[in-house]
C-alpha cells in the first residue's frame, strides 16, 4: 500500500514537471531578471526607479508562475499559509508594473491618479487574501479590475502617437501581453489550450528592459556630458584664481582652497601684489555649485574692473556692489578686503557681511571687523573701513564661513574660537604650512564637507 502510494506520488510529480517545465523555466528567467536588476543597482550604489520596479514586477511574476505550477500545487494543497501567500502575490503583481509604466512616463498625465486607485485595490485584495484566504469574490474583483486595466492599456497602446523608440517598443510589448492575457481570460479556458499569457509577459518584460536600458544609457551619456562640462568649468574657475602671490620683500601670502563640488562660490584675489602693497580680497557667494561659481566669476570681474580703487577698501566694495546689484538673481555675496601698505605701515580693512578678519600679533589673536551689507543685497550709499598700524611679524587671516560652520558628527560647529586657537597654534609655522594645517584641522573636525572652504594668511615682515 505504502509503495503504491509513493509510486503514485512520483508519477504525479513527473507528470506535473513535464506539464509545467516551460512555465517553470519562464518563472526562473523572470526571477533571474529581477535579481540582475537589483544586483545592478547595488553595484552602482544608486537606486534606479525603472530597474527597481522592473525587478519587483519580474520577480513577483516569476514566483507566481512557480506557485501556479501543478508541481507546486501538490505542496500548496497541504499548506494553507502558503496558499494565502500565493494568492496575495497574485494580487500584488500589477502594482510594480503600474509603477514602472508611471516612472517611464507611459501612463500619461492622469496616470498617477489612475495608478493610485488601481494600486489601492490590488493592495487591499492582497491583504484580504492573507486574512481570509482564497475567497472566490476576491478572484472575481481581481479579474474584473485586471480586465479593465488591460483594456485601458490596450486602447492606450493603440491610441498613442508617440514615435520614440522606447515607447514604440513598450507599446508592442504591452499589446502582446494584453492580447494574450485577454485571450487566456476569455477564450483560453473554454478551448483548453496552453496558457499564452506568460509568453506575452516575457515579451513585455523584454520591452521594459529595452526601455530601462535606453533610459539609463541616455542618462549615462547626459551625466558624462555634464561631468565634462563641470570639469571644463572647474578648469576655467581655477584659471581665474591667482596661483600664488608674487615674491615680495614685505608680504608672504598663502591660500588653501577646498570647493565642495567641482566648482565653488568662494573667491580670492590679489588686487595689489608688490613689495609695498598687498590688496587681499576674499568672497563667498550664497549657494553652491555652478550658479554660485558663475556669480563668483561676476564678482571677480567686478573686482578686476575696480582695481584703480584697490587702495581704498570701502570705495572698492561700494563700486563692486554697484556693479553687482540687480544682476545676481537674488544671490548675495559676502566679501572682505584688506589693503596693506608697507611704506605707511598701515592696514585698511572693510567687509560686506563677511566673517571678521583675525590678526595675530605677539602671540595674541584679535578680531578686526567693519561690516556692511553683503554685496548685491541692496543699493548701498557707502561702506566703512577700519585703519590699523602694521607691525613687523603681524599675521592676518581671512576665511569663508565654510571654515567655522563645519560640523562634526554631533552637529557642533567648528566655530571662531577653535579657528582662532588653530591660528594661534600655527603662528610659528610658515604661511603655507599654517594654511595646510588649519584646513586639516577643520577636515578632521568635519569629515563631510557641506560648504566651500577657503583660508588666506598674510605675513607682514618689513624688509
Amino acid at each position: 500500500m505504502f509503495l503504491a502510494e509513493a509510486q503514485y506520488t512520483a508519477i504525479q510529480i513527473l507528470h506535473a514537471f513535464r506539464h509545467d517545465a516551460v512555465y517553470l523555466f519562464l518563472g526562473s528567467a523572470c526571477v533571474t531578471v529581477g535579481i540582475v536588476c537589483v544586483g545592478y543597482c547595488m553595484l552602482r550604489r544608486r537606486s534606479e526607479p525603472l530597474l527597481v520596479w522592473m525587478a519587483m514586477f519580474a520577480a513577483l511574476y516569476g514566483i507566481r508562475l512557480w506557485l501556479q505550477s501543478d508541481l507546486m500545487g501538490l505542496e500548496l494543497a497541504r499548506n494553507a499559509i502558503l496558499t494565502r501567500i500565493a494568492v496575495a502575490i497574485d494580487f500584488l503583481i500589477p502594482i510594480p508594473g503600474l509603477r514602472f509604466l508611471l516612472a517611464a512616463g507611459f501612463t500619461g498625465r492622469s496616470g498617477n491618479a489612475r495608478s493610485a486607485r488601481f494600486n489601492a485595490i490590488f493592495l487591499a485584495l492582497a491583504v484580504l487574501a492573507l486574512i481570509f484566504g482564497p475567497k472566490p469574490i476576491l478572484y472575481t474583483i481581481n479579474g474584473t479590475v485586471v480586465s479593465v486595466f488591460l483594456w485601458i492599456m490596450l486602447f492606450r497602446s493603440l491610441g498613442s502617437r508617440s514615435k520614440q523608440k522606447d515607447f514604440v517598443a513598450v507599446r508592442i510589448g504591452v499589446l502582446s501581453f494584453v492580447v494574450l492575457a485577454l485571450f487566456d481570460n476569455i477564450l483560453g479556458k473554454a478551448w483548453e489550450v496552453p496558457r499564452l499569457e506568460p509568453f506575452g509577459f516575457v515579451a513585455m518584460l523584454g520591452t521594459f528592459g529595452y526601455m530601462a536600458a535606453r533610459r539609463m544609457l541616455d542618462r549615462e551619456l547626459e551625466l558624462g556630458e555634464i561631468k565634462r562640462e563641470l570639469d571644463l568649468a572647474r578648469n576655467i574657475q581655477q584659471s581665474i584664481l591667482p596661483s600664488s602671490f608674487p615674491p615680495s620683500k614685505n608680504f608672504t601670502v598663502a591660500v588653501s582652497y577646498r570647493p565642495m563640488t567641482s566648482v565653488a562660490g568662494d573667491l580670492y584675489d590679489y588686487l595689489r601684489a608688490t613689495d609695498a602693497e598687498a590688496g587681499l580680497l576674499i568672497a563667498d557667494v550664497s549657494g553652491h555649485g555652478v550658479p554660485a561659481a558663475m556669480i563668483a566669476s561676476m564678482a571677480k570681474m567686478a573686482a578686476d574692473s575696480k582695481r584703480a580703487q584697490a587702495a581704498e577698501p570701502a570705495a572698492l566694495l561700494h563700486a563692486m556692489n554697484s556693479a553687482l546689484h540687480g544682476n545676481t538673481h537674488g544671490e548675495m555675496i559676502t566679501a572682505a578686503y584688506a589693503y596693506l601698505n608697507s611704506e605707511r605701515e598701515e592696514l585698511c580693512y572693510a567687509a560686506a557681511g563677511h566673517p571678521a578678519m583675525f590678526l595675530l600679533r605677539n602671540g595674541a589673536v584679535t578680531e578686526v571687523a567693519e561690516n556692511g551689507l553683503p554685496l548685491a543685497a541692496a543699493a548701498v550709499d557707502s561702506y566703512q573701513e577700519k585703519r590699523l598700524a602694521l607691525q613687523t611679524g603681524d599675521r592676518l587671516l581671512l576665511y569663508t564661513d565654510g571654515m567655522v560652520e563645519a560640523r562634526n558628527s554631533s552637529g557642533e560647529m567648528f566655530g571662531e574660537e577653535r579657528l582662532g586657537n588653530a591660528f594661534t597654534s600655527t603662528g610659528k609655522m610658515p604661511a603655507d604650512g599654517a594654511v595646510t594645517e588649519m584646513m586639516a584641522a577643520v577636515e578632521r573636525w568635519s569629515a563631510e564637507q557641506d560648504d566651500d572652504r577657503t583660508i588666506l594668511i598674510c605675513d607682514y615682515h618689513r624688509a
